[in-house]
C-alpha cells in the first residue's frame, strides 16, 4: 500500500520543480517530465549531472561539455559539504528520496553519482504527478 506523501514533501516536490521550470534549460526540464512520465533512467542522469553543475561551488571547474564519470567531486570538481548538502536536499525534494550522510559520503564521484540516484529511483514507486 502506497502511503501518500505529506504535505510539506508535497510542498518540498512543487517548489523544486518550480526551481527546475525556472532555473534549469528546458532540455533538463524536458528531461525531468519525460522521467516522470516513463522513469526512463537516462532522463534522471541529465537531470542529476545539470543539477550537479549547479551547485558547483567554483564554477571555474565546470567541465566542458558532459562531465566525465571518473570526475571526482570532491578531487576535480571542488565540492565542498555545503555544496553537497544543497545538491541533496534539491535532489530529495525534486526526486522524492531520502539520501542519509552515511550513504551521500560513499558517493565520490559523477558516476557514482549518477548511479547513486538511479539507485534511489528503482527503489522507490513512482511519485504521484498530481500531488
Amino acid at each position: 500500500m502506497s502511503v501518500p506523501p505529506s504535505s510539506s514533501a508535497a510542498s518540498d516536490r512543487n517548489d523544486a520543480v518550480q526551481a527546475l521550470s525556472r532555473h534549469f534549460p528546458d532540455d533538463v526540464q524536458k528531461a525531468y517530465s519525460r522521467f516522470v512520465e516513463t522513469r526512463v533512467p537516462a532522463d534522471a542522469d541529465i537531470v542529476v549531472l545539470a543539477i550537479m553543475l549547479d551547485h558547483l561551488p567554483n564554477k571555474k571547474l565546470r567541465p566542458a561539455g558532459t562531465p566525465a564519470d571518473t570526475l571526482g567531486l570532491v578531487a576535480d570538481l571542488g565540492f565542498d559539504s555545503v555544496a553537497i548538502a544543497e545538491m541533496v536536499f534539491f535532489l530529495e525534494d525534486l526526486f522524492e528520496v531520502r539520501i542519509s550522510n552515511e550513504e551521500i559520503l560513499k558517493v565520490r564521484t559523477v558516476g557514482d553519482l549518477r548511479a547513486f540516484v538511479r539507485l534511489k529511483l528503482t527503489a522507490q514507486p513512482p511519485a504521484d504527478p498530481r500531488a
